[in-house]
């Protein structure tokens, strides 16, 4: 825990950083057009949806008249409200981890300058992690979504299940990101599985920030610069040493490193 708290206090030291800055606009406005983009699309199907022909609703549909298109739009803001509240956590990691390279660069050209030159990740296997991540995530929490309200109305436990699944995406897929900027993937598994623990325990730290208004816009760049220093301090870190990055193409098979961007 102690190590966690200390990675998050030199995060939040180094938001200054006009690359941390550039990132959280992206993310932001990353965020906000998906959201726009799948309320759009709600939106459209339930616009589109021949209420009064369905079975059971098409009887009240008819009955209550306009009244059912006023409850049944303030019902449908609703939703999309909570599923906003519940979903922006992931969909702004998922953002953020589109950028998350110049987060890593900042961070290690300030507090690890002496690391060897990272294997990296390409633009766009950066964009399909993200995408990936985005799809697995959103749809994990949709299916969930109706488990999650009846143990918060009956037990109470819903939320405690909210966090302990997505922080469980939420670490993993910020750890996988910064550890395969330098072991191959085989070597950041096995790191992983060496101390999962401790990383769903930074993720759930990091969704419940990112559940808090005004702090979730900067909480997952925040995520992601503190996850360098949480792998870096790993206590089997030692044991898994840097992988070289890749041979650079065109070097005609020699090996020589990439250069760093």
């Amino acid at each position: 825990m102690l190590a966690m708290l200390q990675a998050l206090s030199k995060a939040v030291a180094q938001l200054s950083d006009p690359r941390f800055k550039r990132v959280i606009l992206l993310g932001v406005g990353g965020a906000v057009g998906v959201f726009i983009l799948l309320w759009l699309i709600v939106w459209a199907v339930v616009a589109q949806t021949p209420w009064t022909a369905l079975p059971l609703i098409g009887g009240a549909a008819e009955w209550m008249g306009e009244w059912f298109d006023v409850l049944g739009g303030i019902g449908l803001a609703g939703l999309i409200g909570v599923l906003t509240y519940f979903l922006f956590p992931p969909v702004m990691t998922a953002i953020v981890g589109i950028f998350l390279e110049d987060i890593c660069e900042a961070v290690e050209g300030k507090h690890y300058p002496d690391l060897p030159t990272a294997r990296g990740q390409s633009v766009t296997e950066a964009v399909f992690s993200g995408i990936r991540f985005l799809g697995v995530v959103v749809l994990i929490n949709l299916v969930a979504f109706p488990v999650y309200i009846t143990l918060l109305i009956v037990l109470g436990a819903g939320a405690a299940l909210y966090y302990l699944v997505n922080g469980y995406l939420v670490g993993r897929e910020f750890y996988e990101v910064v550890a395969l900027r330098r072991l191959t993937p085989k070597r950041a598994e096995a790191l992983r599985q060496r101390h999962k623990g401790r990383i769903t325990l930074f993720g759930v730290l990091f969704v419940f920030l990112m559940t808090v208004p005004i702090v979730n816009l900067i909480a997952p760049v925040i995520a992601a610069a503190a996850m360098v220093h949480f792998f870096e301090t790993l206590p089997a870190r030692r044991e898994f040493p840097d992988d070289p990055p890749a041979p650079a193409k065109g070097a005609g098979g020699s090996g020589a490193p990439a250069p760093r961007a």
